[in-house]
């Protein structure tokens, strides 16, 4: 039961790992367009959008993998996800000027209806629940 009650394979961690999954393929196509046609019009804006292309990938590989080490590398996905959505959302809206063009994570994520915000408390929760809580 306790195995379950952690298992992405199924229920809402299935609707979280096919999140994050979205999210990734979303921010590395993002970024890889935004790197290749504009980049020197918004260089710190579109590296901010690769870095977020490359957090929502390893959360979610980590989600997938389950066990210790999954868990222990989508904790630290999700917490720099966070972290990094605080951060660029909050420089993003107190100097407009450094962010000539959106990233996944301006303004705390309202380009992407401020899910970027929401997911990754989900994702620590989630772990949280896990039957091995936060950490091994």
């Amino acid at each position: 039961m306790a195995e379950e009650r952690g298992n992405t394979a199924h229920g809402p961690g299935r609707v979280l790992v096919a999140l994050y999954g979205v999210f990734a393929l979303a921010a590395s196509a993002r970024a890889a367009v935004q790197l290749a046609t504009r980049f020197d019009q918004a260089p710190l804006a579109y590296l901010l959008s690769a870095l977020a292309a490359v957090v929502y990938v390893v959360a979610t590989v980590g989600l997938v993998r389950g066990g210790r080490q999954g868990r222990r590398t989508a904790l630290v996905a999700c917490a720099l996800e966070l972290a990094g959505v605080l951060a660029v959302g909050t420089l993003s809206l107190a100097d407009p000027a450094a962010f000539p063009d959106e990233t996944v994570w301006s303004g705390f994520g309202r380009g992407y209806l401020y899910i970027p915000l929401v997911l990754p408390v989900l994702g620590l929760l989630w772990l949280r629940r896990r039957p091995y809580g936060w950490m091994p």
